[in-house]
């Protein structure tokens, strides 16, 4: 559970490890938002994590290179998360901004673009990508930050996916599918969705699992928030 009683406290996520005395760096960036975006000095209080170690208190340090923050005291401790994995078209970029956003709060453990036959963007920013999952992790007070992974090809991808992480893909205008519960991954397409040759190959992989996602064609970006909701409603509580 979240910590409420300093549900009001700053939160950052910093690289550890975090431990009772440490001294962390906040980097020039984080020091901006806490001194002048946040309005805090030395002495006041902020919450970090690192992933790995659970979430703790800390207290601002000034020195005259920027913000160290002195660690003080565990708050919550790590906890397991789902391990689950979205793989999608890129997009726009204030959709896949979006879709980013969206499936860290959701709880996923990573991200995985993929370029397919139909995909209207021909590259993803993934330094921004990452910034953003790094900052909806802080605000959605989830203990880690789900990793962005550098795109591929959709016949890479199933090249190499591990055959036994069951994959669900959000096919529009298919026959009504149910989530399986065993399925650890969720693919969805483009805005044009997948070509026939792309739906011949994936009907050939046995840990492709078709879904539908409703009786409506759904934007992209709505696919993949609805489809990780159903996925982790059959798993996991969100």
């Amino acid at each position: 559970m979240a910590d409420t009683q300093h549900h009001d406290t700053p939160r950052l996520f910093v690289a550890g490890p975090l431990f009772a005395g440490a001294q962390i760096a906040a980097s020039e960036a984080q020091a901006h938002y806490l001194v002048h975006v946040m309005r805090r000095s030395a002495g006041d209080l902020l919450r970090i994590f690192d992933g790995a170690s659970g979430e703790w208190l800390a207290r601002i340090l000034t020195s005259r290179r920027g913000a160290t923050l002195a660690v003080e005291a565990q708050i919550r401790p790590q906890a397991d998360e789902p391990d689950i994995w979205l793989a999608f078209a890129p997009l726009k970029r204030d959709a896949t901004d979006l879709v980013v956003q969206k499936a860290t709060e959701l709880g996923v453990s990573a991200m995985l673009p993929v370029f397919t036959e139909r995909c209207t963007a021909g590259r993803i920013n993934l330094e921004r990508a990452q910034a953003i999952a790094r900052e909806a992790a802080e605000q959605c007070e989830r203990l880690s930050v789900p990793e962005v992974r550098a795109p591929e090809r959709l016949e890479k991808l199933l090249a190499d996916w591990p055959p036994s992480r069951r994959l669900a893909v959000a096919v529009e205008r298919s026959a009504p599918g149910a989530f399986p519960h065993e399925a650890g991954a969720l693919l969805v397409g483009p805005e044009g969705g997948f070509s026939p040759h792309e739906l011949d190959v994936m009907r050939g992989s046995s840990f492709i699992c078709p879904v539908s996602l409703g009786p409506r064609v759904l934007r992209a970006e709505t696919a993949a928030i609805v489809g990780l909701a159903l996925l982790q409603g059959r798993t996991w509580s969100i």
